[in-house]
């Protein structure tokens, strides 16, 4: 039902999300959610037919000319900088579809029922679990997860949110944590096999190969559908860029529902488009 209090837009409760989700499916349509890191890519992300907008603080360092990995840094509070764009940038501009709010699930200084109570509260239709752990490897992942900040804080951040009836949408990096995150209700899991290539700060060598996303894609979908055969299923980043990258990985990865994109639709976006405009002004004579 529409927001009680404008007749329209965000919250939405979780089936309300899941339900137009499915109706994108059932129209066999892709469906497409963007991160957004400022109100005017939010607004214009809506205007373009986006199903979903989730903020996370990686939004604000990418549209700040920054790489994307900058929101996985010390570099400030996640989750106050999530809230934050959500509060005065997105949600006064969005209209009408649901905006996710990042949550840094495994901060230690945050009673996350406590937290997620003033999500909901500020408008939020959901959760996303970003910053993440999931895209951290070797001993700097081993010494967090030993330490009390492990994905499976995460994973409880996503369970408790089930329990608010708040819709979810988490990014995993392998097969067996997208099991866990689809065992305590996420509604969507996004396959996540790196940062996003292209562009003045997107990562060159150190990316997947199509062929190596494409396989680890489909390893992660085929064990959710296993797992918790409801779950709407995403690619996302690596070598997963342009319009034309995400036709294939669709055509090319069998129970696929869509993609989300983040610096491949606001970072590219801009950067593509002012670049041209300016040289389009720059090219006038007297």
């Amino acid at each position: 039902m529409p927001n009680p209090w404008t007749g329209k837009g965000n919250p939405y409760t979780k089936q309300e999300v899941r339900d137009r989700l499915q109706a994108v499916v059932n129209q066999k349509k892709a469906i497409i959610a963007a991160g957004a890191g400022t109100g005017i890519s939010a607004k214009f992300i809506e205007k373009g037919g986006a199903d979903l907008i989730i903020i996370y603080n990686s939004g604000r360092f990418r549209m700040s000319g920054h790489g994307s990995t900058a929101g996985m840094m010390a570099y400030g509070d996640a989750n106050a900088v999530a809230m934050e764009i959500g509060e005065f940038e997105v949600l006064p501009v969005v209209e009408e579809i649901p905006v996710i709010c990042g949550v840094h699930g495994s901060d230690p200084r945050r009673r996350m029922w406590h937290f997620l109570g003033k999500v909901k509260d500020m408008g939020f239709s959901g959760v996303n679990n970003f910053p993440t752990h999931s895209i951290i490897d070797g001993h700097f992942r081993n010494v967090l997860e030993e330490t009390g900040m492990s994905f499976q804080k995460e994973v409880d951040m996503v369970d408790l949110a089930t329990k608010m009836d708040l819709f979810s949408i988490v990014y995993v990096g392998k097969p067996e944590e997208a099991v866990q995150m689809a065992d305590v209700g996420a509604d969507a899991i996004i396959a996540h096999v790196g940062t996003t290539v292209g562009g003045s700060i997107g990562v060159t060598s150190a990316t997947a190969s199509m062929d190596d996303a494409l396989e680890r894609t489909q390893k992660i979908v085929d064990a959710v559908n296993k797992a918790n055969p409801n779950a709407f299923l995403l690619a996302h980043g690596g070598p997963i860029n342009t319009p034309a990258d995400v036709k294939y990985v669709l055509e090319h990865c069998n129970g696929l529902h869509g993609f989300v994109g983040a610096s491949s639709l606001e970072r590219m976006g801009v950067e593509q488009s002012l670049t041209n405009l300016t040289k389009e002004f720059k090219a006038l004579t007297l």
